[in-house]
C-alpha cells in the first residue's frame, strides 16, 4: 500500500519553483504519481469522507503541479472511483484478518458460523473506526461491479467475495440449505450495512457503546438464526 510518508517525503512549499516541481515529477518512476494521488485521496477520505477527495488538494499533498493529475485521471470522479476501490480493499483486508483468526477446518459447522460472524464484525468495526473511508467506499460516482463474480481468493477477495465464500462454506458444512444460497448475501449485507449506517451517521449515532454492541449482537444473531 502506498503511504505518503514513504513515497512522497517532500511536499510542495512556497520555495519550490514550478520548474523544480516539474523536474521532481520527471524523476519519479512510472506509476508513482498515480499511486501517490490515490494514497493522498485515501487520506483525504479518511479525514473528511468522499467530499474531501479533491484533485487539487491531492496534488498538493503529493507535490506535483495540478495539471499532472489529469495525466492519470480524467476528472475528480475518476480519482474518487480509485479511492473508493482502495477503501474497499482496506475493508476486505480487515475481513480477511478476521476470518484468519477463526480456528477450525473448512466445513466444520461451528467454525463456518464463526467465520461469517467475523466478517460481520469486521464490517461494523470498519464503519465505526473509519467513518470517512466507509462513506467513501460506497460513494462511487460510477456503477460499481458489486454483482460481478469474484474470481479472487484468500486476502485478495473483495468484501462481497469474503461474504460469498463464508456462505458457500456454510452450505458445505450443512448449515445453509443449497436451495437458499442463491442471492442470500444481499439481505445479509443489507442488515449489517443498515446497522452500520444507523449507528454511524444515522439516528443511532449517539447511543452508548454498550447499546451499540448489543445491537450488533442482535443483528448478527438474527442473521445466524435465519440461516438454519
Amino acid at each position: 500500500m502506498w503511504t505518503l510518508s514513504t513515497c512522497y517525503p517532500v511536499r510542495v512549499t512556497a520555495s519550490r519553483s514550478a520548474g523544480e516541481i516539474r523536474e521532481a515529477e520527471r524523476r519519479r518512476p512510472r506509476g508513482a504519481v498515480r499511486g501517490g494521488l490515490i494514497a493522498a485521496g485515501l487520506e483525504l477520505a479518511r479525514a473528511g469522507g468522499p467530499d474531501a477527495v479533491v484533485l487539487r488538494e491531492a496534488t498538493r499533498m503529493v507535490g506535483v503541479v495540478p495539471n499532472a493529475a489529469y495525466r492519470h485521471f480524467a476528472d475528480r470522479d475518476e480519482l474518487l472511483a480509485a479511492v473508493c476501490a482502495a477503501a474497499m480493499r482496506e475493508l476486505a483486508t480487515r475481513m480477511a484478518a478476521g476470518v484468519a483468526r477463526v480456528r477450525g477446518q473448512h466445513g466444520d459447522p461451528a467454525a463456518a458460523r464463526r467465520r461469517l460472524r467475523s466478517i460481520g464484525l469486521a464490517y461494523l468495526e470498519f464503519a465505526q473506526e473509519e467513518p470517512g473511508l466507509f462513506a467513501t467506499a460506497f460513494a462511487v460516482p460510477q456503477q460499481h461491479t458489486y454483482g460481478a463474480p469474484d474470481g479472487e481468493t484468500g486476502p485478495e477477495r473483495t468484501p462481497l467475495g469474503h461474504l460469498r465464500a463464508a456462505l458457500d462454506e456454510l452450505v458445505d458444512a450443512g448449515v445453509l440449505q443449497p436451495r437458499r444460497r442463491d442471492g442470500i448475501e444481499y439481505p445479509i449485507w443489507s442488515a449489517v450495512h443498515g446497522l452500520a449506517v444507523l449507528a454511524g451517521p444515522g439516528p443511532l449515532r449517539a447511543v452508548p457503546d454498550a447499546v451499540r454492541r448489543h445491537l450488533e449482537e442482535l443483528t448478527l444473531g438474527f442473521i445466524d438464526e435465519g440461516l438454519a
